[in-house]
């Protein structure tokens, strides 16, 4: 079935909203966790722990509310290939924004502004399989 422009609109609303929550739940874990290791790999750990947390909370969230599914094992694959794809975006850029000089704190916010749009692409794809 095709969705409508209203349709697609409305997902891509709770996609962002679903976002806004995973991205806190990153960001906060991040955030508590870079206080306690110190050094490039304290900071990477701390941002892999906290997408780590996210990712649970993200794909229930995705699945049931952004996309209104079920979960299942097509499911969990697909969105497990996606998050490891846009991962490696995150811990690409995050490294090199360090590299650059940008904030700690800043780094993660300017990631998830390149990130989030290609993942909502590659999850689209998963979720609309039948």
């Amino acid at each position: 079935m095709r969705q409508t422009l209203r349709e697609r609109v409305s997902q891509f609303a709770r996609f962002c909203a679903v976002g806004v929550v995973a991205a806190g739940i990153h960001y906060g874990v991040y955030f508590l966790m870079q206080f306690f290791l110190h050094g490039a790999v304290g900071l990477n750990v701390s941002y892999t722990v906290g997408y780590g947390v996210s990712l649970v909370c993200n794909f229930f969230m995705t699945t049931w509310f952004t996309f209104r599914s079920h979960v299942s094992a097509g499911k969990v694959a697909g969105f497990g290939f996606s998050h490891a794809v846009n991962y490696s975006i995150h811990i690409v850029l995050f490294n090199l924004l360090m590299a650059v000089g940008v904030h700690r704190l800043l780094a993660p916010v300017i990631v998830l502004m390149v990130a989030v749009p290609t993942n909502f692409l590659i999850l689209r794809l998963v979720y609309r399989r039948k």
